[in-house]
C-alpha cells in the first residue's frame, strides 16, 4: 500500500538533515559530532517512519505522535544504564570527552542517547513492512511456563552479577542480562511481552527487532567512524575482524540488546505502545498466559 507523497512530509525533512549532517559530521575540521549527532540520528527516523507511511499507510509517528516523543524520553534513562554499567566493564570510550564539562557532557549525550529507541523501533517497524517477515510467524515454540519464567529471571540476575563480579570474562552479559530479568516481569504483569509470541512459534516480532538493531548499529557504527567527538572499543578476546570501530563478533550485541529495548519500554508503559512490529498491530496483551510468579 502506498499514500500520496503528501501525507509523508517529514520524510523530506529526514532526508535533508542527513543530506546536511552526514557529509558535515565526515568533514567539519574539529569539533562537531556533538552538535550534528542528534539531527542525524533525527533525520534518519523520520526517513525511515515516512518509508514505513508510505509502504502501509501508517507509521508510529502518524499513529500516536505521544508514543513516537515518549520514546525519546524513555531512551534517556535506558541507554545511561548502559553507560553505567560500562563503568565496570570499560568496553568503549569517548575520544574527545576532555573537551566539555560535566553538564556539558550529560546534557550533549542525552540528546544523542535520546535516539536510540526510536531509532531501533521505526527501522524494525520497516521491516516488518516486507512480506519475508511472515515466513516466522510459525516457528519453534517457547512454552511460557512458570518454571520458564523463573529460569528467566533468575538466569539474568546471574549473569548481572557475574559481568560486575569478572567484568573482563563476562562483558557480553551486558546486552542479554536485562531482557532475561525484565520479560519475565512483564509476563506476570500481563504486559506486551517477547514470550507471549514465542510460545506460539510466532519470531516475527524477534527478527524484525534484530534485523531493525542490525541496521541501525551498522549505521551508528559507519557514521561514528570520521566523527569526533566518537566512541572507540576495548572488547577482550574479540578486537578482531573490525567494521569501523566495531570488532564484527560486537555486532552480535545489538542481537539481545533489541529485546532488552522493547521489554523495558513495555515495562515502564503500562498502557502499550502503538508499535507494530512483527503482528503486534496494537493487540492488547494476552491474558492467557500461563506463566504466573512463584
Amino acid at each position: 500500500m502506498t499514500v500520496p507523497e503528501t501525507r509523508a512530509w517529514h520524510g523530506r525533512i529526514g532526508w535533508l538533515l542527513i543530506a546536511v549532517c552526514w557529509p558535515l559530521n565526515w568533514l567539519w575540521p574539529g569539533m562537531r559530532t556533538h552538535l550534528l549527532f542528534f539531527p542525524l540520528w533525527l533525520g534518519y527516523i523520520l526517513a525511515v517512519d515516512a518509508w514505513v507511511l508510505r509502504r502501509t499507510g501508517s507509521s508510529l509517528l502518524t499513529r500516536s505522535p505521544r508514543d513516537f516523543a515518549t520514546f525519546f524520553i524513555i531512551s534517556l534513562p535506558v541507554w545511561w544504564l548502559f553507560e553505567i554499567l560500562n563503568w565496570r566493564t570499560g568496553n568503549w570510550q569517548y575520544l574527545g570527552r576532555e573537551h566539555f564539562s560535566n553538564l556539558e557532557y550529560f546534557v550533549f549525550a542525552s540528546l544523542s542517547f535520546s535516539t536510540v529507541i526510536p531509532a531501533v523501533f521505526s527501522t524494525a517497524e520497516f521491516v516488518g513492512t516486507f512480506g519475508w517477515i511472515e515466513r516466522f510467524a510459525h516457528g519453534p515454540r517457547v512454552p511460557a511456563t512458570d518454571r520458564i519464567c523463573r529460569g528467566f529471571f533468575l538466569t539474568g540476575w546471574a549473569m548481572l552479577g557475574l559481568v560486575l563480579a569478572w567484568p573482563t570474562y563476562f562483558y557480553p552479559f551486558v546486552w542479554a542480562s536485562l531482557f532475561f530479568i525484565v520479560e519475565p516481569i512483564n509476563v506476570w504483569l500481563g504486559r506486551r511481552s517477547i514470550l507471549t509470541r514465542l510460545q506460539r512459534g510466532d519470531w516475527r516480532t524477534v527478527i524484525a527487532l534484530w534485523t531493525g538493531a542490525l541496521t541501525c548499529g551498522f549505521f551508528w557504527e559507519m557514521w561514528n567512524y570520521f566523527s569526533y567527538p566518537k566512541w572507540t572499543y576495548h572488547v577482550p578476546f574479540a578486537s578482531f575482524w573490525h567494521l569501523f570501530e566495531m570488532p564484527l563478533l560486537g555486532y552480535l550485541g545489538y542481537l539481545p540488546f533489541a529485546l532488552e529495548l522493547f521489554v523495558i519500554v513495555h515495562l515502564v508503559r503500562k498502557r502499550p505502545p502503538e508499535l507494530r512490529i512483527g503482528g503486534f498491530e496494537g493487540e492488547r496483551p494476552e491474558g492467557n498466559m500461563r506463566c504466573t510468579p512463584a
